[in-house]
């Protein structure tokens, strides 16, 4: 189809002295068991861009985020994966997070037994080097509201809250957001829609998986699109808004 702009093929190998970008994914192989997911992904992200990773059920865009996030599955089996010219690759998932990657599940992960306030503490670094409890209030008045009561009886729209302010409480460099508007009803999908864009604001690097395409193509600076755990488009996101053929092709809208 010619109007779908195939993604442009980054180097497994960097030239001498070259640097990598704020952040950067060099040919990532991914895989669940003998399931191969992520297939050679590769794309760059400049500091404070809003990526808006998109494609259909099963395509990869979860197994791409957990890859970056360094978490136990998939398992990374080939590739490089750079923030802040620190390679990712080479570390597990606590020492992903202590250099600045916060991975925001699509089932939240809310502690049970503990207050709005006691999850907040508990994110945060000892001593706080990122959002002070009070500025994460200021962005989340409605959590503000609800300090004291138990987070896992929390609506669901809250409890997203939860698990973006408990992100911001460290100090991040890379928020990955997993299906945010998930089983959320329309009028608390713009709350959280409006949250997403005070962090951009704000000047964070955030990657959006998102069925909700519109919604997330809406708050993103650029798209990446995947196919079978392969980039078919890499370009700007108001370039799938006005590609009709694009999205139904490749995201069914």
């Amino acid at each position: 189809m010619s109007s779908v702009k195939k993604a442009p093929q980054v180097p497994t190998v960097k030239a001498q002295g070259s640097q990598p970008a704020f952040f950067s994914c060099w040919d990532m192989h991914s895989y669940y068991g003998e399931s191969y997911i992520v297939q050679g992904v590769s794309f760059d992200i400049r500091e404070g861009e809003v990526l808006a990773l998109l494609g259909r059920n099963g395509a990869g865009k979860t197994s791409t985020l957990r890859s970056i996030a360094r978490v136990d599955s998939p398992q990374v089996t080939h590739g490089e994966i750079w923030l802040d010219h620190k390679p990712l690759h080479n570390m597990q998932s606590h020492e992903a997070a202590q250099n600045g990657v916060a991975l925001v599940p699509e089932d939240r992960r809310i502690i049970p037994g503990l207050t709005v306030e006691e999850n907040l503490v508990l994110s945060q670094i000892a001593p706080p080097i990122g959002w002070s409890i009070e500025r994460i209030y200021d962005h989340f008045p409605r959590l503000a509201e609800r300090r004291d009561q138990e987070a896992i009886t929390l609506s669901g729209g809250e409890q997203q809250m939860l698990a973006v302010a408990r992100a911001l409480a460290r100090d991040i460099k890379l928020l990955l957001l997993d299906e945010p508007y998930e089983g959320l009803a329309p009028v608390i999908v713009h709350e959280i829609e409006r949250i997403v864009d005070s962090i951009k604001k704000l000047g964070i690097t955030t990657i959006i998986v998102e069925q909700n395409a519109i919604a997330a193509l809406r708050l993103a600076d650029r798209a990446i699109i995947l196919d079978m755990g392969q980039i078919v488009f890499d370009g700007l996101a108001q370039e799938v808004l006005d590609n009709e053929e694009l999205r139904q092709q490749y995201l069914a809208l």
